[in-house]
């Protein structure tokens, strides 16, 4: 009525039916052109706004802003994340977050306290040998009796198997941790206290029966160090077999659901623990998921809130309401309305991917004809070449402008602007010119979402994991096992099928067995 009554306050001369028709106007305007912050203006004490992360605007100067402000379709295009979003951040989420962070140093404890005790058996494992040869020398050198080339060889043989052992344990147990898991190994710390009871029976042995009756038969205490390397050249085997090998067999298919969205993606598994599983799960999401984007979430909730707004019960059988046929024809109308929901999604998405086509065609128009521009000098043109040379990001600085306002209105209608700075698009821009890409290439990126290793650390909603299991996480995968991984955004649903025992046949085809005859019938042409 405001709105009314201002247009006639200004306009006087307008009659009655011609105010009344431009406030019915700009209401319809207001309606199809309002952003869901409007919607949830009424209600925004009680909401907590969650905004995109902050990237870098695609037009820096004020002339584009101006005539962002002209485009009629421009208020369709902005996303805004209001309302009662998953994204809100209560106290209990807060409290999560600080125990988290609680949890991470206690983890990072663990993980040197492993890497220490690993380091020091290792370093006690090489150098045993090397001390079951050298203290007989120290001790009682005066009565060993002489060994001669026997020995020499045997400390050559020595010298090349623990060079050998140690490239074979620097290239299995030393290699960077890819994650932190919540449980221990169980295979690795069996291996380490399988090695530690090796080791120290082995020492046992050497101080009972060589340094307390300080043997004299030094070729013997030479075979006996000999036989220590042996000894731990085949636990390095059983470590490859146990740790590598095992698991490359698949024996499960396991099928990974997002939560969100319901994307969904099969892998196949061999022998391994859950928390193993869950971490090759999450290998294979960073690589074959598309990015998890919450703006794309936020238009079937405003749209499910307006048909549930739209819907008014009313109390038929209340106190002093005589007009129960009323009441009951308007419920069947709310409820047609209902039924009939259908239609305006239909039509919503015909009209998105309308306006996607249109500035998808816009974009590659503007792409391709800045490409034109660019052309690549050979080295002999470098010389002859009068005008001003540019590098590649000069380049890329020079052209980007002819298409930043398509490529801005593209990234806004599919929602994918709070993925893409201006940094971030200039750098992929002068990587292209630099490697004499085509339009299609640079456009690859931007035309549809990619997984998520394609977008920088700080927009992957996804860094912290928590493992879900009724199950130990240490115990290993089995037919109809389930396991959650959760974030702070969303979850991934893991069910794992346990790959059928297939029987194959042979049957057996004689090559002469192949002959035909030709059948006449009168009907035919032959």
């Amino acid at each position: 009525m405001s709105a009314a009554m201002d247009t006639e306050s200004t306009y006087s001369g307008y009659s009655h039916y011609s105010g009344h028709s431009k406030k019915a106007h700009r209401q319809g305007s207001r309606d199809r052109h309002k952003s869901p912050r409007s919607k949830d203006g009424s209600r925004s004490e009680k909401s907590v706004t969650i905004q995109t992360p902050p990237a870098e605007p695609l037009l820096g100067n004020d002339a584009s802003r101006a005539e962002e402000g002209q485009d009629d379709n421009w208020g369709e295009t902005t996303t805004a994340i209001t309302g009662t979003s998953e994204h809100s951040i209560s106290q209990e989420d807060i409290a999560r977050i600080s125990k988290d962070l609680e949890d991470s140093v206690g983890l990072d404890c663990k993980r040197y306290l492993g890497l220490t005790v690993a380091a020091v058996l290792g370093l006690l494992v090489f150098l045993t040998p090397i001390a079951f040869i050298l203290l007989p020398q120290i001790l009682w050198r005066d009565d060993l009796e002489p060994c001669g080339t026997v020995c020499e060889g045997l400390f050559i043989s020595v010298a090349f198997k623990l060079l050998i052992l140690l490239i074979g344990t620097w290239a299995l147990f030393f290699r960077q941790p890819k994650a932190d898991i919540p449980r221990v190994f169980v295979f690795r710390a069996l291996l380490l206290v399988l090695i530690f009871l090796f080791v120290f029976s082995y020492w046992l042995f050497y101080g009972v029966r060589i340094l307390d009756s300080k043997d004299t038969n030094y070729q013997g205490i030479v075979q006996y160090a000999v036989s220590l390397v042996d000894a731990l050249l085949f636990i390095h085997y059983l470590a490859i077999v146990l740790l590598e090998l095992r698991q490359l067999q698949p024996m499960f298919a396991v099928k990974v659901v997002r939560s969100t969205d319901g994307e969904s993606r099969y892998y196949s598994l061999g022998h391994l623990s859950i928390q193993r599983a869950a971490l090759v799960v999450l290998e294979n999401y960073y690589r074959d998921f598309t990015v998890y984007n919450p703006a794309l979430l936020t238009a079937s909730k405003s749209r499910a809130a307006k048909h549930m707004a739209g819907l008014k019960v009313y109390n038929v059988d209340g106190p002093g309401n005589n007009a129960s046929g009323q009441s009951r024809a308007m419920i069947a109308a709310a409820a047609r309305r209902r039924d009939s929901s259908h239609n305006e999604l239909y039509y919503e998405e015909a009209d998105h991917e309308r306006r996607v086509r249109k500035r998808r065609a816009r974009l590659v128009v503007a792409v391709e004809e800045a490409f034109t521009h660019i052309k690549r000098l050979q080295a002999e043109e470098q010389q002859k070449a009068p005008g001003e040379m540019m590098d590649p990001r000069e380049a890329a600085q020079a052209i980007f402008p002819s298409m930043a306002r398509a490529l801005q209105k593209y990234l806004r209608t599919t929602r994918q602007q709070q993925y893409h700075s201006m940094e971030s698009i200039l750098q992929h821009l002068s990587f292209c010119i630099t490697n004499n890409m085509t339009p299609k290439a640079f456009l690859e990126r931007y035309l549809s979402p990619g997984p998520t290793l394609q977008y920088d650390r700080d927009r992957w909603f996804s860094k912290h994991w928590t493992l879900v299991s009724e199950e130990a996480v240490t115990s290993g995968l089995q037919d109809g096992s389930v396991f959650v991984l959760k974030c702070l955004d969303f979850s991934l649903v893991v069910n794992v099928k346990k790959i059928p025992f297939i029987k194959l046949s042979e049957e057996f085809i004689d090559p002469k067995s192949h002959k035909f005859v030709l059948r006449l019938q009168s009907e035919t042409s032959v």
